[in-house]
């Protein structure tokens, strides 16, 4: 006992030493830290700048102690460090990806809402439309090339900043000038006034119609530069600090979280279409009552501007390297070369005529080019469905525009979120080659391809449609909506609000149905006394009225609905699943010091096909199966309201399936070149043949 009880002190003794000890050392690791901070940070102006990822690779003197700790200038805390790492990094990279997404959403949506309020002419709505993608491709290539060289956290925590103020650019008109007005949704009908109604060819008169407009482009701009350190710096930052083999998981998280922020920005400024309650309405003074409107719009962009502010600050704590990243890059050093053999030993030299020969290196890369095509081809097959699958639901399946739109966006993009990340999921599990992802994105497109065409067979019957591709029972003419019955309704084609008659025909709108009463029945709008609809069963609402056509389109009992969009959503899965090996060769494809530039011609080409000729071709294209278009009072055609069954069909698919199957021969060409390319040698089936043929020849001889 007595032994036992001489034990007790020395054991209280012993951890009072130890935690003496371990205060000792956190005392010392502060001392130590936060001293060399500072002292770095007074001397800043005669500092020099961090080495990149690809100068650290070069240099043989250079040691793990160069990796710099969290922490903001000279305030870096020990009990930090724990986020230096990059698992870390890709929750704030994520979040920036995200908020970009979320403001290219938002933006769509108000550039619609100014189209419909402001009367924005083609020349004012291209411009407010593409002119983030315009200086994308403009500033891609110089983003990529310096931002490479400095310290890439910081050039992306710099675009956070940059999308902040772009989201305050955009949301601001909204908190000053009239846009929006009160009052619900027009109905036109067929009444006696209407004999006497004035339409006369005018601009709009909205006073600030001008600075809403340039505000809208300016943040446009800025939101399309913020882009660019994200998708070039981040992702090379990201594939500098993983394993090759687990390059493909966390570039698929990252690459598919831009369709994910897209879709949360359409949800989130779903709410701000909907009219405030009649009571706020009535409560507020008319002169302010847009303000009210617009509140949840400006409310909307300055919540995304202060998320956007708070994941700057963050991303400023990243050093230039985190650490490990060196013993990393060693052994990349040791894996086989899968770079152009041409690069090898290349360096960028520091002038401009380096930087121009730089960018020529990469223009003569084979594998490079090919993939930054495959790019532009699945850019351009994603856009067009989104620009044509809403027309051809409301062609094929009778579907209002809005639930054609609204459908759209839930099939699709989904679909290229999965597909995003289906497909770095895959090629990292399997921890493919480059020349296996070549064959892997091949395959996924000719799958997609595949599924793509059997959406061709899934067709239902054609409503019948007064004035379109039914003559008002021979009293009109097919292509004009005007016929006897309405003719005294001088009705207009600005407003296309198409109603159902109980004849089982579909009207443009009440008014070239002749209607002259409405009603709201169930939440259903119902129309009465309509001249134009003569036969059918009537029924009777619970006022004993007769109804005659209701708000929507005719049922055309058709039931392949879900069968089509089981297609559709498997080829959208498919078609996007190549999107991340593609980025993971296009980085493979040039050495370490040339992955930025090499990913930034690759965005500039894409942002560049996005900007010009993919609007000429989606515009080009629905004027050749457009069969009603909307002619103003000053004879201008506008909009296309109604589209060609047939023509449409076929457009759709050839544009779709060409760009998918120019994909499947780029990476055809890859790998048949892709020996050669890397290792300077043929193919082995070439090589085959070679041996086989010199065989012969010498049995010949």
């Amino acid at each position: 006992m007595g032994q036992v009880q001489n034990k007790k002190p020395d054991a209280k003794k012993d951890d009072k030493h130890n935690q003496e000890t371990e205060g000792l050392k956190k005392i010392d690791t502060y001392l130590r830290t936060i001293p060399t901070v500072t002292k770095k940070f007074k001397g800043r102006p005669q500092k020099k700048r961090s080495p990149t990822s690809a100068e650290l690779l070069l240099d043989p003197k250079y040691s793990a102690s160069k990796e710099g700790p969290f922490g903001l200038g000279p305030l870096v805390f020990p009990c930090l460090q724990r986020f230096n790492n990059i698992d870390c990094f890709m929750i704030f990279f994520i979040a920036s990806v995200l908020i970009h997404g979320a403001l290219f959403a938002l933006a769509d949506m108000i550039l619609n809402l100014y189209h419909s309020l402001l009367t924005l002419s083609k020349r004012e709505l291209y411009f407010m439309d593409f002119s983030g993608y315009i200086v994308s491709s403009l500033v891609a290539i110089f983003v990529a090339h310096f931002g490479g060289k400095g310290n890439r956290t910081k050039w992306i925590a710099a675009a956070c900043i940059l999308m902040a103020f772009g989201s305050i650019l955009l949301g601001f008109p909204f908190s000053k000038y009239e846009i929006m007005k009160s009052g619900g949704q027009r109905v036109e009908l067929c009444v006696e006034e209407n004999k006497r109604r004035n339409i006369h060819c005018v601009t709009n008169s909205n006073p600030d119609r001008t600075k809403c407009i340039c505000f809208f482009i300016i943040g446009q701009c800025l939101n399309g530069i913020a882009g660019m350190p994200i998708y070039i710096l981040g992702k090379t930052f990201i594939f500098d600090h993983v394993p090759t083999r687990s390059a493909g998981f966390y570039l698929a998280l990252g690459h598919s979280a831009h369709l994910m922020g897209y879709f949360l920005g359409i949800f989130g400024g779903m709410k701000n279409l909907s009219p405030p309650p009649k009571e706020k309405l009535s409560a507020v003074d008319s002169a302010k009552i847009h303000l009210l409107l617009q509140f949840g719009w400006w409310k909307t962009f300055l919540f995304v501007a202060a998320i956007s502010f708070s994941v700057f600050l963050v991303l400023l704590c990243f050093p230039t390297s985190l650490p490990g990243a060196h013993k990393l890059k060693l052994a990349k050093r040791k894996e086989p070369p899968t770079f152009d053999k041409r690069l090898k030993d290349q360096k960028i030299q520091p002038r401009f005529k380096g930087f121009v020969f730089a960018i020529w290196y990469m223009l003569r890369n084979p594998l490079l080019m090919t993939q930054a095509m495959c790019k532009v081809s699945e850019s351009f097959a994603f856009h067009t469905s989104l620009e044509f699958l809403p027309y051809h639901l409301q062609t094929q399946f009778s579907i209002t525009p809005q639930i054609a739109s609204m459908l759209t966006g839930l099939f699709v993009i989904p679909g290229g979120v999965i597909g995003h990340f289906l497909g770095g999921l895959i090629v990292d599990r399997l921890e493919m080659t480059n020349k296996n992802k070549l064959k892997f994105s091949l395959v996924t497109s000719v799958v997609s391809v595949a599924l793509f065409l059997l959406i061709f067979f899934v067709e239902c019957e054609t409503t019948k449609f007064a004035g379109i591709n039914e003559d008002y029972d021979g009293l009109g003419k097919l292509g004009n909506l005007t016929a006897g019955c309405n003719y005294h309704c001088a009705c207009t084609t600005s407003l296309y609000s198409s109603v159902c008659g109980r004849d089982e025909k579909e009207y443009f709108s009440p008014c070239f149905a002749g209607c002259s009463a409405t009603k709201v029945q169930q939440n259903e709008k119902t129309y009465y006394n309509c001249s134009c609809i003569k036969e059918g069963l009537t029924t009777s609402d619970a006022d004993g009225h007769f109804i005659d056509a209701t708000d929507g389109t005719c049922n055309s009992n058709c039931l392949t609905l879900p069968l089509f969009f089981a297609f559709y959503f498997s080829a959208t899965v498919f078609s996007t699943m190549c999107s991340t090996p593609i980025i993971l060769i296009i980085l493979q494809s040039v050495p370490a010091n040339f992955s930025s530039l090499g990913l930034g011609v690759t965005v500039a080409i894409t942002k560049f096909t996005a900007s010009v000729p993919e609007p000429a071709l989606f515009g080009t294209a629905s004027s050749v199966a457009c069969k009603f278009w909307d002619i103003n009072a000053c004879g201008v055609r506008e909009k296309c309201w109604i589209y060609n069954k047939t023509t449409l069909v076929y457009v759709f698919i050839g544009i779709w399936v060409s760009f998918k199957l120019f994909t499947a021969l780029l990476n055809i060409y890859a790998i048949h070149i892709y020996d050669y390319v890397v290792k300077g040698k043929i193919s082995d089936s070439k090589t085959t043949h070679v041996k086989a043929s010199k065989a012969q020849k010498e049995r010949r001889a």
